[in-house]
């Protein structure tokens, strides 16, 4: 069913600031003026915002200027005015403690960027991994048309007649190092050919992946996720995004009418067909609190357990973005869920119409790439929410990523306190491990290093590399990259340094998994268990001051988003008073 359009034309929210002639508009006109803009810009047509996430700290972003000058035609085609703004980009790659620690401040500084200024509607300019649901949170919160248009993925690299995968290849190639099995010297002229032309990661890796979520939710035209950042077809994307951003507001078309349960729904199925990150679970999380959803973690066990892996990109599969483009994309992989009963197909879009009409006449033009449910990497691809007394609010594990054999297990816990401590044991060939053990990382969550990084994908130890083993079974209440792989249980709840369980976890506990069960259990009596927590302190210490230290007070836990309790919630796109 199409979305009801306003009646047009109305009054706009940028006619506070434009549209009348008392000193105060004629002071917000003028300044603009200096500009070189034509009067009759100021006769009432939309004003669209246009929210870069461009920096050169950000590689993924590097080239997203270009996308907006292409996203400025269409706006003028269609009769707005463009205005491109700058907010805080968060760059994976180079950002320290950890770009996730910046998520929610970048999603502050859209949100009031969007609320302070004479915008109608705006279009969100993302790529690289937390840009994409920064923006997302902040237009969620503010509620005025709104549109994301991803800067797309990098070309393929290829490295001695094989495809390189960004990040995922990188960890393949530094435990090979650890193995012995790889020189330095061939590591360093594989870096050469790991990232070759502009764009984000080219694996289904978060930045893939949101830029997937984006347009399974429907915040993004059809057919976005895929297209290379070099394509000439991305540039297009970008000019009939500002195209449509026009009519959008004049339909007065907004996130709180997208991205509604089902929408979220939709987008948890997608993940689990195309393999994707399981940073999504968090970012799901904290966007649906931005609009009054209640999506839990049991939503996403639930609703993507029955889901198949069909989408063969590394790090489950074969391939990259750059095949899954040609293959023909999200859209095919949208259209074989609806066609296997597990889309709502009445979703509404920022095309004005349902999911389904977007997607239900294309094609799959190569079926080793976007494979057939018989051949799906794995038959349940859903992230996997496991429970019981070592995380009794929950962790997750992607099954596309981890080794069959180890999704039961039981073994002898090797813990870590920290990151620092793993790094200080982990080559060293006293360490008493083997590859039976459970490796266990503490205070890595949101609070504990803070931010939450992605460590939860420890390297293994040299010692057990050597042996010819390439996986084992590591749990910690951090976050892995999207390019990563193996038997990884990530994001326990409560986190180690706000006391959950995983702070009394010590060398020697017996620790048991399993997958199909859904159980994460510390083989511990519960009247131990209870005696270790009352004697817990933090080990921790909090920030001293600035935004740390407000990170470190206000963000919640990974089960829910870790975004601020005070930032949960749509505030509205209200006009603040004239300071005048």
């Amino acid at each position: 069913m199409a979305f009801r359009k306003a009646d047009w034309p109305r009054r706009l929210r940028s006619t506070e600031w434009f549209g009348g002639s008392s000193r105060d508009h004629i002071y917000h006109r003028s300044w603009m003026k200096n500009q070189g803009l034509p009067a009759d810009l100021f006769d009432g047509r939309p004003v669209i915002g246009i929210c870069n996430t461009w920096s050169e700290l950000t590689p993924c972003n590097a080239h997203l200027r270009d996308l907006a000058e292409r996203v400025k035609h269409g706006i003028y085609e269609a009769g707005g005015l463009p205005v491109e703004f700058p907010v805080f980009s968060t760059g994976e790659s180079t950002l320290r403690p950890t770009a996730m620690m910046f998520r929610n401040l970048a999603a502050m500084d859209v949100e009031e960027a969007l609320r302070g200024n004479p915008l109608d509607g705006v279009v969100l300019l993302a790529g690289c991994d937390k840009t994409t649901p920064a923006l997302l949170m902040g237009a969620a919160s503010v509620d005025i048309p709104a549109i994301l248009v991803s800067g797309g993925p990098m070309l393929n690299g290829w490295f001695r007649g094989e495809r390189v995968g960004s990040g995922t290849a990188l960890w393949q190639m530094s435990e090979a190092i650890k193995a012995g099995t790889m020189s330095r010297e061939d590591f360093l002229e594989a870096e050469q050919a790991m990232s070759r032309s502009p764009g984000s990661c080219n694996t289904m890796g978060t930045a893939s992946t949101m830029a997937s979520m984006a347009e399974a939710l429907g915040m993004a035209l059809s057919g976005n996720a895929a297209i290379p950042a070099v394509d000439s077809r991305r540039r297009v994307m970008a000019h009939l995004t500002g195209r449509r951003i026009v009519e959008m507001v004049k339909d007065d078309l907004k996130p709180s009418d997208i991205l509604t349960r089902r929408a979220f729904e939709n987008a948890i199925r997608v993940n689990g067909a195309i393999g994707g990150s399981t940073n999504a679970v968090i970012h799901l999380l904290a966007i649906a609190g931005r609009v009054g959803v209640d999506l839990t973690l049991d939503d996403w066990d639930r609703l993507g357990r029955d889901v198949p892996t069909i989408v063969n990109l590394m790090p489950s599969g074969r391939y990259l973005m750059e095949e899954f483009f040609y293959a023909g994309g999200l859209p095919v992989v949208v259209r074989r869920l609806g066609e296997a009963g597990l889309l709502h197909k009445d979703a509404l879009t920022v095309s004005g119409g349902p999911i389904w009409d977007e997607v239900k006449d294309v094609r799959n033009w190569n079926e080793d790439v976007i494979l057939p449910a018989e051949r799906a990497l794995t038959a349940q691809g859903g992230i996997a929410v496991l429970r019981g007394n070592l995380a009794p609010g929950g962790a997750v594990l992607k099954p596309s990523a981890a080794s069959p054999h180890l999704m039961r297990h039981r073994g002898r816990a090797v813990v870590f306190e920290d990151i620092d401590d793993y790094k200080a044991k982990i080559a060293d060939e006293t360490l008493d491990i083997d590859e039976t053990c459970v490796m266990v990382l503490k205070n890595c969550g949101p609070k504990g290093y803070p931010g939450m990084a992605e460590v939860g994908n420890m390297g293994l130890p040299p010692k057990v590399l050597r042996k010819g083993i390439t996986d084992m079974v590591r749990i910690s209440d951090a976050r892995m990259s999207g390019t990563a792989y193996g038997t990884v249980v990530l994001h326990a709840a409560p986190e180690a340094a706000a006391g959950g369980p995983l702070a009394i976890v010590r060398d020697g506990d017996m620790i048991e998994i399993d997958v199909e069960s859904r159980r994460l259990h510390l083989d511990v009596p519960e009247a131990e268990i209870a005696a270790r927590l009352a004697a817990w302190t933090p080990t921790v210490a909090p920030p001293a001051g600035g935004y740390a230290r407000m990170f470190a007070e206000h963000v919640q836990g990974a089960d829910t988003g870790a975004d601020f309790d005070f930032l949960r919630g749509s505030r509205g796109k209200a006009v603040p008073r004239d300071s005048h």
